[in-house]
């Protein structure tokens, strides 16, 4: 856009009278931003039907019942501390925990109060990382100190062999992904494992578990325990294989209805430039909450991302600065009227926001029989969003790049967490005053999520967004206001978040234990999916590596039991055949 063309829409911008604005549509310029289309055949993905709900569903369900008793068995028969702490960690890795839940928590009661009562005992390094790990995920004051034995005089150090068996470094690097702000011990222990790790050619360098969606994660955790399947945990193998079938099945029911609001919706076919990703937001939602009781917040969340995707389409490529200040004016009145004036596009994207909100927010309220108006919270939500997406529209109209801190400012609120958070909030609280007592005394952890969520969404995306001439990103802003390189940048952004991530870890410790620990839960969940989108890449932009992999082995491949295994392989080849046809 020439400075002439700015000069024109900044003169129009004075004016607060919406209804007055003229807008000359020889200015506008539109942008492309060249997204891939949608790779998914809904037909096919609307006719996935398992066998796990069907007429089998209730033999399956005795059938895992049993399991889970055979499980709880070999739980309490455990005495020793270490193998009782390992089974646990499994539990959890195999997304199981939420069937075993107090289950768990009166045995790490009794574990820490007979580790009390024996406070002489010792324990190696490895026992001791697993412990702090187990116990400070379920909100116990695990201090630092239980490092300390290992570290140099001066605490600076640790004095540990670097050649330590991998596993006992894994463990230690798992461990000190929970620290908190200034805790230097788990720093210093953080820094020294990377560094082995990375130089080792046995155990290759993952995401800490700590910042993995856990659903994400199952399939995988399973088929390592595979070797293990003839020893002490071979039920809990068939457990989660059962289990995870089960799960599956129900993201399945959920995602075909979701697909059919998506198509009725018909709103893509009005906005052919934006991206057309209703798998993967349902995806994203899926690693928000996978629990089966949770079908309807998954509904609700993933046509919120969807129309976060859709209207920071709007705003990024399509929408002249005149038409994005009436189309934030509309929403933040929450009036249709207000985009009378607008391309149909705009006009049909108010349209199905309005009415989409209102549904859900209707919905929610006969669901927990709520009488407080619902819409009015999630209106003002979306009021924020758009209004963060105007900024940076006008910055990018003035050609400004803004201060760091601007920018972040602004960021964290058009990244769209806020909009999910509150989703979330209302969508699993259990009445309201959980949502109230969260935004008054927990608004701190919405935001260090939402500033991870455009931390990485940056880090994944500035190299394309750079190409098509945005101005305004984390890495850009840093570069040149610090005036270093692209690689230096992106260092310091990472540092960002891993410190990001110390503060959201004390809001977790803190209150993990008390009521709103479910909800701090999930609202740390979403930061977990935006690592999974954007460590590779933009994976919402190009949705045809990691995240269609992650799609196919969550929501559309069952995991082959015993007496399966041979039918399941005939049917996906009949299945592929049947897409290349």
């Amino acid at each position: 856009m020439t400075s002439e063309q700015q000069s024109v829409f900044c003169n129009q911008m004075q004016s607060e009278a919406f209804g007055e604005i003229k807008i000359d549509q020889s200015l506008i310029q539109r942008r492309n931003a060249n997204y891939k289309p949608n790779i998914w055949n809904y037909d096919i993905l609307q006719s996935l039907k398992s066998e796990y709900s069907d007429g089998k569903y209730i033999t399956q369900l005795i059938e895992a019942q049993k399991l889970k008793e055979e499980v709880l068995c070999h739980l309490a028969e455990i005495v020793n501390p270490l193998a009782k702490l390992e089974l646990i960690d499994s539990i959890n890795k195999m997304a199981l925990s939420h069937l075993f839940e107090k289950e768990i928590m009166l045995c790490l009661q009794d574990m820490e109060y007979a580790k009390k009562k024996d406070s002489g005992g010792e324990m190696d390094l490895y026992s001791t990382a697993l412990y702090f790990r187990i116990f400070r995920q379920h909100g116990y004051k695990v201090t630092q100190d239980v490092f300390l034995s290992y570290m140099d005089k001066l605490g600076d150090q640790f004095e540990v062999d670097a050649n330590m068996d991998p596993k006992t470094m894994v463990q230690l690097f798992e461990a000190s992904q929970l620290a908190l702000k200034d805790e230097n011990m788990l720093n210093e222990a953080r820094i020294f494992c990377t560094k082995n790790l990375k130089s080792s050619n046995i155990i290759p360098m993952e995401m800490p578990l700590h910042w993995q969606v856990e659903w994400y994660n199952t399939r995988g955790k399973i088929s390592k325990q595979e070797n293990e399947q003839r020893g002490p945990n071979f039920k809990l193998l068939q457990l989660a294989k059962l289990n995870f079938n089960m799960v599956q099945a129900e993201h399945q029911k959920d995602l075909v209805d979701i697909l059919r609001w998506w198509r009725k919706l018909g709103l893509i076919e009005h906005l052919s430039f934006s991206r057309n990703r209703i798998v993967e937001s349902f995806l994203w939602s899926v690693g928000v909450a996978f629990e089966p009781q949770h079908s309807n917040f998954r509904n609700w969340l993933t046509k919120a991302i969807t129309f976060i995707i859709l209207i920071d389409d709007v705003y990024d490529i399509y929408g002249s600065l005149q038409h994005l200040q009436l189309f934030t004016n509309a929403v933040v009145r929450w009036d249709p009227k207000e985009v009378e004036q607008l391309p149909v596009c705009m006009k049909t994207c108010f349209w199905k926001l309005y009415d989409t909100t209102n549904d859900v927010a209707l919905a929610i309220q006969q669901q927990k029989g709520w009488k407080l108006p619902v819409s009015t919270y999630l209106q003002k939500a979306w009021a924020e969003f758009c209004k963060a997406l105007l900024v940076e529209a006008k910055w990018d109209a003035k050609g400004y790049t803004p201060s760091f801190s601007d920018y972040l400012d602004n960021g964290w609120k058009s990244s769209g967490g806020p909009v999910l958070s509150l989703h979330v909030l209302l969508g699993l609280a259990q009445d309201f005053t959980q949502v109230m007592d969260f935004l008054e005394n927990e608004h701190d952890l919405i935001h260090y999520s939402s500033l991870i969520i455009r931390l990485c969404n940056d880090l994944g995306t500035s190299a394309a967004e750079l190409e098509r001439g945005d101005l305004s990103s984390s890495v850009l802003c840093h570069m040149k206001e610090a005036n270093v390189d692209e690689d230096v940048a992106r260092e310091d952004i990472k540092d960002m978040v891993m410190e990001t991530w110390k503060k959201m870890n004390k809001h977790c410790f803190d209150n993990s234990a008390l009521s709103l620990g479910p909800l701090i839960k999930y609202i740390m969940n979403i930061a977990r999916v935006t690592h999974f989108i954007y460590q590779n890449g933009d994976g919402f932009g190009v949705q045809d590596r990691e995240t269609r992999q992650q799609i196919l082995s969550s929501l559309i491949e069952s995991l082959p039991l015993e007496s399966e295994k041979t039918v399941l392989c005939n049917t996906h080849i009949y299945i592929a055949k049947k897409k290349k046809k």
